[in-house]
């Protein structure tokens, strides 16, 4: 069956391209022009991905996202014509997956959308594989059932920031390089997908630790990548 996709984008000539294109790559897309009308029908039946465009009429991209954000872990990309850092952090921080700078091509945003697939799609697939729990300083992930607690308490991720303490768990001894954490999670390398997409999602996930008060850090590695500290600055 295929993988039904919403894009939310009030220029129809974009949305109609966007649909166009991954369409034929197999995707069942659908197009609304408004953030009202993409949160109503997910509301109906979540799709297996979400593209928000941030300026629309009404509802903005950004709050799609977050009101999906509180019943789905959906993977979502935020597309939009704003590329400072805080524009990108915001989208990031609000629980989108990826965020894509406008114009862009379209080629490009075919492969943003199959790398998260991959990635999904790859670690259902190792799952009976998995340990069957993680444990780091005071967070304890469940891989089996995907399941994430901070203090013993349930700490809510995306899949991808789930997917990223499952890989730095895992291989906790080491330091992880953006390379390897692109082909790790979005299984694509650096040439395909910009290395910001990793730091975006380090960022959004530091500042739910700092929040939750956790004793874990994720300390970069200049010019090289991240690793888990416990403690530190």
């Amino acid at each position: 069956m295929a993988k039904r996709i919403y894009v939310a984008d009030d220029e129809k000539n974009i949305c109609f391209l966007i649909q166009n294109f991954l369409e034929k790559e197999g995707y069942d897309v659908k197009c609304f022009h408004d953030g009202e009308s993409i949160l109503a029908a997910c509301e109906e039946e979540m799709p297996d991905m979400c593209i928000l465009d941030v300026m629309m009429p009404g509802m903005d991209g950004l709050t799609v996202c977050t009101q999906i954000r509180k019943r789905s872990h959906v993977p979502i990309i935020i597309v939009s014509a704003k590329d400072s850092p805080l524009d990108r952090i915001t989208g990031i921080t609000l629980g989108s997956d990826d965020y894509l700078v406008k114009p862009f091509l379209p080629l490009e945003l075919v492969t943003r959308v199959k790398a998260l697939f991959r990635r999904v799609d790859a670690f259902n697939g190792v799952e009976e594989e998995s340990k069957d729990e993680l444990e780091f300083g005071d967070i304890r992930l469940l891989p089996k059932r995907r399941a994430a607690y901070l203090k013993n308490e349930e700490f809510s991720l995306t899949p991808l920031e789930y997917d990223f303490l499952c890989h730095m768990l895992t291989h906790s001894e080491h330091a992880a390089s953006r390379d390897d954490l692109l082909k790790a999670l979005w299984k694509v390398d650096s040439r395909e997908v910009d290395t910001r997409a990793v730091d975006d999602m380090v960022k959004r996930l530091r500042k739910k630790l700092k929040e939750q008060g956790s004793v874990v850090k994720i300390e970069t590695v200049w010019g090289y990548g991240f690793r888990l500290i416990i403690g530190g600055e």
